[in-house]
């Protein structure tokens, strides 16, 4: 047959928290890719608990995050390479009803 798939992982999307100063914000969160898909959420959870998913941009404390997670599909055959990747949201953390409308309004006016 000569066929082979394989499949990875990657979540990108938004950080929302208390920034410096008063008010809340959010930010683009660290880009994180994994084999496992349920160590990839675990990682993401880990990084939000420990400040690390915001990318650098610095809040004094971290509520939630909005992400995407990225299935890619890639099947080997016949030595091509085909890909597909199916896209579901995933919020992380403890956020209102609307700020999760607000982190999920903001998302879809990104471009990564």
């Amino acid at each position: 047959m000569g066929e082979k798939y394989e499949y990875n992982y990657r979540i990108r999307g938004l950080v929302y928290g208390n920034l410096w100063g008063g008010g809340c914000g959010a930010y683009p969160a660290e880009k994180i890719g994994c084999d496992d898909k349920k160590k990839l959420i675990a990682n993401a959870k880990k990084m939000l608990k420990d400040g690390s998913l915001d990318s650098g941009m610095g809040y004094e404390s971290l509520k939630g995050a909005y992400l995407t997670i990225e299935t890619i599909t890639t099947i080997v055959k016949d030595k091509k390479e085909f890909k597909n990747s199916e896209f579901e949201d995933l919020f992380i953390g403890k956020l209102t009803k609307s700020e999760k409308d607000f982190l999920k309004n903001g998302l879809s006016q990104c471009e990564f």
